[in-house]
C-alpha cells in the first residue's frame, strides 16, 4: 500500500461512491481504477491524503468484503 500520491495527480481521476451513500455525506470513501492502482480517498475530505493499492490488493479486499 502506498499513501504518498498527491492529491493533484488524483484529481484527474473518475472517482466513484457507493450507491448506498446518502446526500448527507456520511463515513464515505471513494474509490477511482487508475492505470495501475486502484485510489482510494474520504469522499469528505477530497483534497486530503489518497491511499492506492494494487488492482489485485483491491480484488482481494472486495472479493473477502
Amino acid at each position: 500500500m502506498n499513501n504518498s500520491e498527491s492529491p493533484a495527480v488524483a484529481s484527474g481521476l473518475a472517482w466513484f461512491k457507493s450507491s448506498y451513500s446518502g446526500a448527507e455525506g456520511g463515513q464515505c470513501v471513494e474509490v477511482a481504477a487508475g492505470t495501475g492502482a486502484v485510489h482510494i480517498r474520504d469522499s469528505k475530505a477530497m483534497a486530503g491524503p489518497v491511499i492506492h493499492v494494487s488492482r489485485e490488493a483491491w480484488a482481494g479486499f472486495v472479493g473477502e468484503a
